[in-house]
């Protein structure tokens, strides 16, 4: 971690590294500036640089308040404050967004990416939404093992094209191969089908001609998009 061995170099391990956990565990008697300073003392870390974390943070109106009185998004921002308060190489946050509103999501997803600009952040979160909108890497993890290591602009640009068309009769998954550029093609229920195909032209068109080639009749068709929230359910529930 950061060039150090973490079982022969422990101590110099936790100095590079900040951790917001996803139960903040705070003082909540304690004003923040009184517990940014208590935390400091056990890095001795200058009075100067707590100032710094603080305006970094957002937390100038509420610094003379007791945590208590803060809202969530408030008191995850004092979590993140504390996290950087030694000024670490990679910062380790645990769904730091849970049960925020709305507006609080917001900002504190803008205090996470400025802090990226700086840090290696990483995220982690069951929310894809969050995903989406924080990180630039996604690691998708299914019991202990990596099933998915990519760049989020790759994955956005993906060629990867889902129709779902349901014919009146039933279709040999034979015959549906034959269609230009697909990948896959799947028979979810009755006479719905999924067809894949590896392609940024759309093949709607190929496959109503597909339909009146073979004398088939489409009773519905429309174009899935393949979302990160889809894509984790593949990778995790393959068997």
């Amino acid at each position: 971690m950061n060039g150090f061995e973490v079982t022969k170099d422990d101590i110099s391990v936790k100095k590079s590294v900040g951790y917001l956990p996803e139960h903040n565990p705070l003082y909540l008697d304690m004003y923040v500036r009184e517990y940014l300073l208590f935390n400091a003392g056990i890095y001795a870390i200058p009075k100067k640089e707590i100032e710094s974390v603080i305006e970094k943070t957002g937390l100038t109106p509420q610094a003379n308040k007791k945590i208590g009185q803060l809202s969530k998004g408030y008191r995850q921002r004092v979590g993140l404050a504390n996290a950087l308060l030694h000024n670490p190489e990679v910062l380790i946050l645990d769904e730091p967004t849970t049960g925020l509103d709305p507006n609080q999501l917001i900002e504190i997803r803008q205090l996470i990416k400025n802090v990226g600009k700086e840090k290696t952040v990483l995220l982690s979160t069951h929310i894809m939404q969050e995903v989406e909108a924080i990180c630039d890497r996604v690691i998708i993890i299914n019991e202990g093992k990596i099933v998915l290591d990519k760049k989020l602009s790759d994955l956005k640009s993906s060629k990867q094209q889902i129709i779902e068309v349901e014919f009146d009769y039933r279709v040999e998954e034979v015959a549906l191969q034959k269609l230009p550029k697909i990948e896959k093609v799947e028979n979810t229920v009755g006479f719905v089908y999924q067809l894949y195909f590896e392609t940024e032209q759309d093949m709607r068109a190929k496959v109503f001609d597909f339909a009146h080639d073979n004398g088939l009749k489409i009773l519905q068709l429309h174009q899935k998009n393949t979302t990160l929230e889809k894509l984790f359910i593949e990778l995790t529930t393959q068997k």
